[in-house]
């Protein structure tokens, strides 16, 4: 027996068939273990763990017989006649369709698993952006790939005609192609937006002027779904986007503004300010998410309430959310040391002709102003870096 084996295994159509033989025993391995995954709430333990040593007896079993008839070693009567009788049954129908399953599932797993070995970087970059994109969308393609061909390979080992059933059906999509002229633009949107990387999975987006904005939490070739600051997810068909404004390509850009009264001193307001904006700029803490030096701009408005200060700072994108927080908390208590007043509703109150009793106190002698014990360069607490509501979302 031993060299009909040897002189079998020369034969290189005899280790290919062992191969494809292999790969289908582990697929109805699998398939077979999926199966009794459901059985696990109704079945004990020690039953459950008898039933899969079982199957992967039986599959074992069968593949060494199998192995045996296409190696030929009739020497092995049991094995030799065992083999013969599974690859007669396997080419009947019901058990073509089983190895159909078995193998769909495989590639089914094996998507899902090579996906998950796919992780992004931890920092936000283009690179990050378009890594979570695509792995959601070939994921997805992929997925419908493998079900549309086992579902053609399954309905062929049925004995249906696949070649006429898929001519019936692209004249059906013919026709229902006319009256689902918006799904076909939303895929040729969507597939432009990746193509074009106009935004993905993680980017700040608005769309449509302002009717929507969100964090782009899902995207593929029909839909993007944005998730609000409030946690409301917004699904949007990629056909009935007509502009989208992002908030996180490539960099951003605080707009660093206070008002200060008009009886104040601009020029000591304007070096307030741009004390202010150098500090952020030189404390390690958030010197690494800017891209260049705060832009002075000066007095850019002169309003009806007060007098408009800008500076303009560059930074990394999603990080002019924070940024902008830590400036109003720190311009506040810089504007509060310097006596310079921000403006504030002012009104006027009309009282009738009736006797007012007005008294007057006086504060204790060591009352203390709280502004005056401020500390403008350690919060109270840590800084986050989650974005700010858009003006549509509050």
């Amino acid at each position: 027996m031993l060299d009909e084996l040897l002189f079998q295994l020369q034969k290189p159509q005899v280790w290919l068939g062992l191969a494809l033989t292999l790969l289908v025993a582990y697929a109805l391995y699998r398939f077979g273990r999926t199966l009794l995954r459901v059985l696990e709430r109704h079945v004990r333990g020690p039953l459950l763990t008898g039933l899969k040593w079982l199957w992967l007896g039986v599959v074992a079993v069968s593949w060494l017989a199998v192995a045996t008839h296409i190696a030929y070693l009739p020497s092995v009567p049991v094995l030799f006649d065992l083999g013969q009788d599974i690859e007669n049954g396997f080419r009947n129908s019901a058990g073509q369709v089983l190895v159909i399953l078995a193998l769909a599932l495989i590639a089914w797993n094996l998507i899902g698993s090579f996906s998950a070995r796919i992780v992004a970087e931890e920092e936000f970059n283009r690179r990050t952006v378009r890594v979570q994109t695509l792995k959601g969308v070939v994921e997805s393609t992929l997925k419908v790939i493998v079900v549309i061909i086992g579902l053609i390979a399954g309905l062929q080992a049925l004995g249906v005609n696949a070649t006429s059933l898929l001519a019936g059906v692209s004249v059906l999509g013919l026709a229902v192609g006319f009256g689902a002229q918006s799904l076909i633009k939303d895929v040729f949107t969507g597939f432009f937006i990746l193509l074009e990387d106009q935004y993905g999975v993680g980017d700040v987006i608005t769309v449509n002027t302002g009717q929507l904005s969100g964090n782009v939490e899902r995207l593929n070739l029909r839909v993007t779904a944005l998730r609000a600051l409030d946690g409301t997810v917004h699904i949007i068909p990629n056909g009935q986007i007509q502009t989208v404004s992002v908030s996180s390509k490539d960099w951003s850009r605080v707009v660093a503004t206070v008002d200060v009264t008009y009886a104040a001193n601009i020029n000591d307001a304007l070096r307030v300010l741009e004390a202010v904006s150098n500090e952020i700029y030189a404390d390690p803490e958030w010197q690494g998410f800017f891209l260049d030096r705060p832009e002075m701009q000066g007095v850019t408005q002169l309003a009806p309430d007060g007098v408009t200060l800008r500076a303009l700072f560059k930074v990394q994108p999603k990080s002019q959310y924070a940024i902008g927080r830590e400036f109003n908390r720190r311009i506040k208590i810089a504007m509060d040391q310097a006596g310079i007043e921000i403006p504030f509703p002012q009104r006027t109150i009309t009282l009738g002709g009736a006797p007012i009793e007005v008294r007057l106190t006086r504060d204790g002698a060591g009352s203390r102003d709280p502004r005056d014990t401020q500390d403008r360069t350690h919060p109270p607490m840590a800084p986050t870096l989650t974005r700010d509501p858009e003006e549509e979302e509050v």
